[in-house]
């Protein structure tokens, strides 16, 4: 009795002391990564004349200038800063793990992905006329040949009409997947070539309860910048598709970095008036100011003790 007391005991004091210990390591914001996504040879969505990798590239660098203008105490680092991918990077799933884990070794507070959202044509189609159509019933001398009418149609596509942004965090039920990478010491076990990850069980409970109460953080803080976001562009007059979870498989630079991380979806690259608000300077600008604002209120509720 006396050992599970000093057990429950033990567990106790982890938790004060790891709610102090993240206080004090999470109250100020450090380092931020932002990741323009994709990059060639992985163009991403393809609108009417432009590409999802140029834009975002192009929005990316705005926002980081603005945020080393801003805040000039805090480090900002970018996945990318052209429009390749690092030479040794082959694939998209490769890519995205690669992002996640750098983001992790450069022990960024805040993961901003940027991303341009697209939405495929549909197909419709119309009758333009009918034919005469043969067939046969029956068999040997029973067989009997008959016509009937049949229609003729011709197919179009019509563009979707789906617009404006939308910010993802990373599904509640990935948190287990989440906890992981927080509480991992040894990143090489968790990035798999396949994108499998061969994660190694918590040698604790008080490991267990660390990356828990970690994690809890991180989602509510994702949570938090990704609605200041949505926010900030409803301000600006776009359109918000709200604030969404995400839970595919393979979202590593959501469920896999060990910090606050958001992907945002800027527009949408087959609205072509969207695509053209996204390619003009005045739009990338606007953008980045969005996103700017975004995180400034984010570190000064951080900074203020009002985020939990």
């Amino acid at each position: 009795m006396k050992g599970i007391l000093r057990g429950i005991i033990g567990v106790v004091i982890i938790l004060l002391g790891s709610i102090g210990y993240i206080q004090a390591q999470q109250s100020t914001l450090r380092t931020i990564i932002v990741d323009p996504g994709h990059g060639l040879p992985d163009p991403g969505a393809k609108g009417h004349y432009s590409n999802e990798s140029d834009i975002i590239l192009a929005v990316a660098q705005k926002l980081v200038q603005k945020l080393r203008d801003s805040l000039p105490g805090v480090k900002v680092i970018m996945t990318r800063t052209d429009r390749n991918l690092p030479g040794h990077l082959t694939s998209a799933p490769e890519a995205n793990r690669w992002r996640a884990k750098f983001a992790n070794e450069n022990h960024g507070d805040l993961f901003v992905c940027i991303h341009a959202n697209d939405a495929p044509s549909t197909t419709h189609r119309k009758t333009i006329g009918y034919r005469t159509k043969v067939y046969y019933t029956g068999k040997g001398s029973k067989r009997r040949k008959h016509t009937r009418r049949v229609p003729r149609y011709s197919y179009y596509k019509v563009p979707s009409t789906a617009h404006g942004t939308e910010t993802y965090v990373w599904a509640v039920n990935k948190n287990d997947s989440k906890q992981d990478f927080v509480q991992s010491n040894n990143p090489d076990e968790l990035y798999g070539e396949k994108g499998d990850s061969t994660v190694p069980m918590f040698s604790s409970t008080e490991e267990k309860i660390l990356a828990t109460l970690r994690t809890k953080k991180y989602f509510s803080r994702s949570l938090l910048l990704a609605n200041l976001i949505e926010e900030q562009y409803v301000k600006q007059g776009r359109f918000s598709r709200g604030v969404k979870q995400r839970n595919e498989v393979g979202i590593w630079v959501l469920h896999a970095t060990a910090m606050p991380s958001i992907l945002t979806e800027i527009g949408f690259i087959t609205d072509r008036s969207e695509e053209d608000y996204m390619n003009s300077q005045g739009g990338q600008q606007q953008i980045a100011s969005d996103l700017l604002q975004a995180i400034i209120k984010y570190k000064t509720l951080l900074d203020a003790g009002h985020v939990h």
